[in-house]
């Protein structure tokens, strides 16, 4: 989504060319009026500026939409699942003993224990290592398995062990061609030779070097005999309506913060310049050929052409702004 293109960076010269030129055409005009670059805001432009890099502003058309998307599901190997999940319980279980036995032999050496003096040292440095094999299991696991693992302790065990007796089965439900999810369905459906089998949503499901787009982490109580790992079944992801704004992709960008826009801030009164600023919104759901947001109003002039010379100017510095700033 970011928009940091050969385009972008060939519009920020132009714009910077331009300010140039009329520096040196208008030197003693400017000098009196303020007319060099605003240092201070470099997302102050002139009229004439934004008509270079074409700046264009519009303010996004209100909707209510509702998402039913089309995906592929892929049954997970569940032996992947229980030896990953063993390997992290396990190294956690390791970890916690050694660090145990650690403060055992402190308590013995405290006591005057020649012997226990002699081994804290060895001990120390295998509870390092176990606690270091422990955060690298973990960590394996929250990547393969971040739904999973965002849940509470018993409910991640309970399923685990369903989906390890085959009870119930984890689909990973892909879309193709789609890089980000927005907000996740609430529901979805997976289509097992012409029966409509309903499926819990988890979460956002890992994604893998064969993966051709992102994809969902579905959870489906007692499946259909004969469906097993690697079997691809049609599924439909829902959620329910949702109210936001409609923008051009064009307009959006992503930073530290999260996604975010440029609005065009209400000119004060005598000046020359326009300012603009970054505004921060909330992803909804791809909408058509743009995205259905939250984060703005529907009096606000968001700049949804030439926004690419704007991000070049702010570089990695700006933070975006509250959506109800005007000034």
């Amino acid at each position: 989504m970011r928009h940091v293109s050969r385009q972008a960076r060939t519009i920020a010269c132009a714009l910077c060319l331009l300010a140039a030129a009329a520096a040196l055409a208008d030197d003693d005009d400017a000098q009196d009026k303020g007319g060099h670059a605003d240092k201070a805001n470099p997302l102050a432009l002139t009229a004439q500026q934004q008509r270079a890099v074409g700046i264009v502003t519009a303010r996004a058309a209100q909707t209510t939409a509702n998402e039913r998307v089309a995906a592929i599901g892929l049954v997970l190997d569940s032996a992947v699942l229980a030896a990953e999940s063993g390997e992290a319980e396990s190294s956690r279980s390791a970890a916690q003993a050694a660090d145990a036995e650690v403060a055992r032999l402190r308590g013995l050496a405290a006591a005057g224990a020649a012997a226990a003096s002699k081994t804290l040292e060895a001990a120390q440095a295998e509870a390092a290592r176990q606690r270091a094999l422990a955060d690298a299991a973990a960590a394996k696991f929250r990547a393969h398995w971040a739904a999973l693992a965002a849940l509470p302790p018993v409910a991640r065990q309970k399923t685990i062990a369903a989906v390890a007796s085959v009870a119930h089965l984890l689909v990973r439900a892909e879309l193709p061609g789609r890089r980000s999810l927005g907000v996740l369905p609430e529901r979805a459906e997976l289509d097992i030779d012409g029966v409509v089998v309903p499926a819990r949503v988890l979460g956002p499901a890992a994604t893998t070097p064969e993966a051709q787009g992102t994809g969902v982490l579905l959870e489906v109580d007692a499946p259909p005999a004969g469906l097993g790992a690697g079997a691809r079944v049609p599924a439909t992801l829902f959620a329910t309506a949702r109210k936001g704004f409609v923008l051009p992709r064009g307009a959006l960008f992503y930073g530290s913060d999260g996604a975010y826009v440029f609005k065009r801030l209400a000119a004060k009164p005598g000046a020359d310049k326009t300012s603009f600023a970054q505004v921060k919104v909330s992803l909804l759901m791809p909408h058509g050929e743009g995205w259905l947001v939250d984060g703005i109003d529907d009096d606000d002039d968001i700049v949804v052409q030439g926004a690419g010379a704007l991000f070049s100017l702010a570089g990695t510095a700006g933070k975006p702004v509250a959506a109800d700033d005007d000034d």
